[in-house]
């Protein structure tokens, strides 16, 4: 099949949905079909399957900054490019952000398997709900993330639903460890209110546990966190580059994800896990899934793989802090347990479902022409 995937979000800014979207055709192209990327790009491509149409803007989102390209350019490009290309089929990310996603939706070349991410709290979903619903009924095929992200867009879209959670490459994992000098907590995200990266200075400042805790990523709160938090035991890494993220996730003895909300799935967590890294995360719903802990109701009990604890309260993130870097029992216990989980979300098994939706999707538009 020829296989088209579009993503709103700049390829060449971090960030969850890119890294998926990236996988995935990555998956696809080794299966031999011909997989093509259309997404925004700031600077060169990140791969030559990767068609770019424009530069990003930085637009307020969810909490955070999402580097989208919504304008008439972009879109021009988009249009072109769907042209030439013939696609079988088109998976399209996001498909409400403004951009090439909600473009090629309008456009709508091909068949429409649409995967949507978001979760928290979005308006333009209640506001836009006729549009909403009118623009759903061109998809043939609608994936939702997780129930969180089912729960947010299903009611405005309307129509049947599979939810398929995110994967990821576990092959990323066989790096060298980056090397460290004894104990090691890791942060990756964006500086902003919503990653929670103040909750975790916030924390340190709160144990004397003698370790190091690297801190890569930028932000607009960059400079006053740096300002407000000397520890020497923080590293400031910056932007880093994904062999490098993927040797830092490997060589830590944590990661430590502090978000406060607005993560509709934690692909994060599982990455660190594969990467046989313990893991201590808020109690969020997305991360709460991952880490197999039981929900709030107790349902779905199950071994868990992370330490959770109230997302924004920086003591219980210190204690949680100081029960695994100080038991090495309880951190190999669940090096172990991650290792399993993140296991069960393998990419190839997740491309193996979209797959059949994209044959499901060609099939459904051909008998509905």
């Amino acid at each position: 099949m020829r296989i088209g995937l579009v993503c709103p979000y700049s390829l060449t800014m971090p960030g969850g949905v890119q890294n998926q979207v990236m996988a995935m055709a990555s998956s696809l192209r080794r299966r031999g079909h011909e997989a093509r990327v259309l997404a925004p790009c700031d600077g060169p491509p990140p791969a030559n399957h990767v068609t770019p149409v424009g530069a990003s803007v930085r637009q307020p989102s969810n909490g955070s900054i999402a580097p989208i390209a919504p304008d008439p350019a972009a879109q021009y490009r988009t249009i072109a490019a769907l042209a030439a290309e013939d696609f079988d089929v088109l998976h399209l990310h996001e498909p409400g952000v403004p951009g090439p996603s909600l473009t090629a939706m309008f456009v709508k070349p091909a068949p429409l398997v649409a995967t949507f991410h978001a979760a928290g709290h979005q308006p333009a979903y209640g506001i836009l709900a006729p549009l909403a619903r009118r623009l759903g009924r061109l998809m043939e095929v609608k994936v939702a993330v997780s129930p969180e992200a089912l729960a947010l867009a299903a009611p405005s879209v309307g129509g049947d639903w599979v939810t398929l959670f995110n994967g990821i490459d576990l092959s990323a994992a066989a790096v060298e460890p980056w090397p460290t000098r004894g104990p090691t907590v890791f942060f990756l995200g964006r500086h902003e209110p919503r990653k929670g990266l103040e909750v975790l200075l916030e924390a340190l400042g709160r144990t004397s546990l003698d370790m190091t805790v690297w801190v890569a990523g930028e932000g607009e709160a960059t400079e006053a966190l740096r300002r407000r938090h000397t520890d020497p035991r923080i590293e400031w890494l910056g932007r880093i580059d994904d062999h490098e993220r993927d040797r830092r996730m490997a060589g830590a003895d944590v990661f430590c994800a502090p978000s406060l909300g607005g993560e509709s799935f934690g692909i994060i967590l599982l990455e660190a896990m594969a990467a046989g890294t313990a893991v201590v995360a808020s109690a969020i719903g997305g991360y709460r899934k991952v880490a197999g802990a039981p929900a709030p109701d107790g349902s779905v009990p199950e071994e868990p793989a992370a330490v959770l604890f109230e997302p924004g309260d920086p003591d219980a993130l210190a204690a949680s802090l100081g029960s695994v870097m100080g038991d090495e029992e309880l951190r190999m216990a669940l090096v172990r347990s991650g290792l399993q989980r993140a296991a069960r979300f393998d990419m190839e098994l997740l491309m193996d479902s979209y797959v059949e939706l994209y044959e499901r999707a060609i099939e459904l538009h051909r008998t509905a022409v």
